[in-house]
């Protein structure tokens, strides 16, 4: 009976261990999640400020009392350039502060994800310096006739190590 007990105590330590690095991987995979809306919400919004730009300098070589359309809230308003283009300057002023905002946010999530890695010592099989690591280690030259790294092919996997 001491010896079930004693393999019964072991499998939950197994068991929380494996459920720490889970826990471990989800907050990994949510934060890169968190930084990858951050990234696609700034492209979506850097895309947005392209347009205006585009727009603007457009009309800035049209007639002001020329008639525009404007898309608000999905309805097509007619209106004059001349009425049109401060809503676009200002649209456009906002854009470039949000943008400038959403960056600082990217950088710092970008520094936290960091931090976390080092933390929890988490390395991602595919990366650049665990590759010349990788090769320094096993003495490999990749330059060789033929001889190509297989890990170039694969994707980046993610690894825990405690």
């Amino acid at each position: 009976m001491s010896s079930e007990s004693k393999k019964s105590a072991a499998d939950k330590d197994k068991s929380k261990v494996m459920s720490s690095k889970e826990d471990i991987y989800a907050g990994f995979q949510a934060l890169r999640s968190e930084q990858r809306a951050l990234a696609n919400k700034l492209s979506e919004l850097e895309m947005d400020l392209n347009e205006h730009k585009v727009v603007i300098d457009t009309l800035k070589l049209v007639n002001e009392d020329r008639k525009c359309y404007r898309m608000i809230g999905g309805i097509l308003c007619e209106r004059t350039v001349k009425d049109v283009m401060p809503i676009l300057q200002t649209n456009k002023e906002q854009l470039t502060k949000v943008i400038e905002a959403l960056n600082e946010q990217l950088t710092k999530k970008g520094v936290e994800l960091n931090e976390y890695k080092e933390k929890h010592n988490i390395k991602i099989r595919g990366q650049d310096d665990d590759l010349s690591q990788k090769d320094k280690d096993s003495g490999t030259d990749n330059s060789g006739s033929g001889n190509q790294d297989k890990t170039s092919t694969r994707g980046n996997v993610l690894v825990a190590n405690s």
